[in-house]
């Protein structure tokens, strides 16, 4: 690392997803490390599958049809594993990204059941028994995902507990490393716990901040794993040289020490990303984040169809909730605001109203800092809201007529939620990558939402969440932020991934 690059690195303000902190070398030692996860996803799927031929076993019997035999369950059971090894079901990672692994888990249930089928019926030309292998695949789908779902849970209530945390060392007491060490502190399900930091010049008094001290330089590495016990490593920025960083990487694997990176341009670093190699030098490639793809506009699409069928399923809903509103606050029903959606356009965004009119004044805006907490941004301003207003604040349901907003055309379901005019023009300019939310259509709800950041919450944070999201769009992510949105409104399902 050049003495320029700290530099240039301090000067960019400090948004860090912790998906991005997973650049980890694939040594040996890890590989032995990640056995034990390994060897329990394994368990529980084997023991699911032979579940699964049982009460496909039992099930023909009842039903007076033929199963397949032992031979070909075990060929399927079989089939099934390498499916799952194959997409990565049993490699250890710091999330547990449940939503994610059960869709590979179906995909490569479906797989299995395919490749056994065709070559059961290519040996033998049974049909019946053919079928009796897809009834199987079907117990296979349910048992293992319900095997997989409980100790998914489990392993976070031990993680949110502390009984599975790893002490962690993080190499760079710069901004970027405070943030990544108070990011791992608030979310302990992660896994990690900050306990100390390496630096030989501190950018911050992380000791203060953060309750964790800089314990020495990188050549007290060795002192400071012997003494806490260090089981991960997280290098961020610091004025370290690369031959120093990449010495203490070694180092580490020696030690068998798992070692993550925070990469270099680490926002424009998405989940999708293709790597080449000139030699012994990696290009990185980043997948384009392209608002006007067909992607995008089969979002947009669904998007609309989406929002005029859930208009008329929820239609007695919203009547009995316009008349609630009628009866408490009389008219009108609905709230208008103007706010910025993509490209910067205007539109009046519609909500039920939950206050109380307030006099007529000029507003006072107190536009605070980028991780300063305030609603929307904004300090200050009485409680109006009614009885009624509350209820439908906290379920949400005031949020309902903004389905009208997507059947328009003027916002999605999921996307960055949409701000004020005035205020947008002010965050533009303190917020780091805030006008970047606009390459999209603003949302009901979104990605920054569905992490608890809504309300008295840090723009800068949002502003990050949101462009996550739009660097990493599918329709894949939009199903889960939907999922986690219901979720969340009735009180489960909150850390899911």
């Amino acid at each position: 690392m050049s003495p320029v690059e700290p530099a240039a690195a301090a000067a960019r303000p400090e948004a860090v997803h912790d998906a991005v902190v997973v650049a980890q070398p694939r040594v040996s030692t890890q590989l032995r490390r990640g056995a034990g996860w390994a060897r329990a996803c394994a368990g529980v799927d084997v023991s699911m599958l032979l579940l699964a031929a049982g009460a496909t076993a039992l099930g023909g019997r009842l039903a007076g049809s033929r199963t397949p035999s032992v031979t070909w369950m075990a060929c399927f059971t079989a089939a099934a594993m390498l499916t799952y090894a194959s997409r990565g079901l049993y490699t250890q990672r710091l999330r547990l990204q449940l939503l994610d692994d059960v869709r590979r888990l179906v995909l490569g249930t479906a797989l299995a059941a395919s490749i056994v089928v065709t070559a059961q019926i290519v040996v033998s030309g049974s049909v019946p028994v053919a079928l009796g292998i897809l009834r199987l695949c079907g117990f296979a789908c349910a048992y293992v995902v319900a095997g997989r779902i409980a100790l998914y849970w489990s392993q976070q209530r031990a993680r949110a507990e502390g009984e599975s945390s790893r002490p962690t060392l993080i190499v760079g007491a710069g901004r970027i490393g405070a943030v990544v060490a108070k990011r791992l502190l608030a979310a302990p399900q992660l896994g990690l716990k900050p306990v100390a930091f390496l630096d030989k010049e501190p950018m911050v008094d992380t000791s203060s901040e953060l309750g964790v001290p800089v314990v020495g330089a990188s050549w007290d590495l060795d002192e400071a794993i012997a003494r806490f016990g260090i089981k991960q490593v997280v290098v961020t920025f610091s004025t370290a040289p690369d031959e120093v960083l990449l010495r203490l990487m070694r180092r580490c694997e020696e030690l068998g020490i798992d070692v993550s990176v925070v990469p270099r341009l680490f926002e424009r670093m998405p989940e999708r990303y293709s790597i080449d190699h000139v030699g012994g030098i990696a290009l990185v490639s980043p997948r384009r984040a392209d608002p006007r793809t067909l992607e995008f506009t089969a979002k947009y699409t669904i998007d609309r169809i989406v929002a005029g069928v859930a208009l008329l399923l929820l239609s007695p809903v919203l009547a009995i909730v316009a008349l609630a509103v009628l009866v408490s606050l009389g008219r009108p029903i609905f709230f208008r605001q103007t706010r910025t959606g993509r490209d910067g356009r205007s539109f009046d965004m519609l909500k039920f109203r939950s206050m109380r009119p307030s006099p007529e004044q000029a507003p006072n805006l107190h536009v605070v800092s980028a991780d300063a907490l305030g609603p929307g941004g904004v300090e200050g301003g009485e409680d109006r809201r009614t009885r009624v207003g509350t209820f439908l604040r906290r379920s949400s349901l005031d949020e309902l007529p903004q389905l009208i907003n997507v059947a328009r055309g003027d916002m999605s379901i999921v996307g960055p939620r949409p701000e004020r005019p005035e205020y947008v023009s002010e965050f533009q300019q303190t917020v780091y990558r805030y006008g970047d939310r606009h390459r999209v259509k603003s949302g009901i709800t979104g990605w920054a939402q569905v992490h608890g950041l809504r309300g008295k919450t840090s723009l800068a944070d949002r502003a990050e969440w949101d462009n996550f999201y739009i660097e990493n769009f599918s329709l894949w992510l939009d199903f889960k932020i939907a999922l986690r949105t219901v979720g969340a409104v009735f009180g489960s399902f909150r850390t899911v991934e």
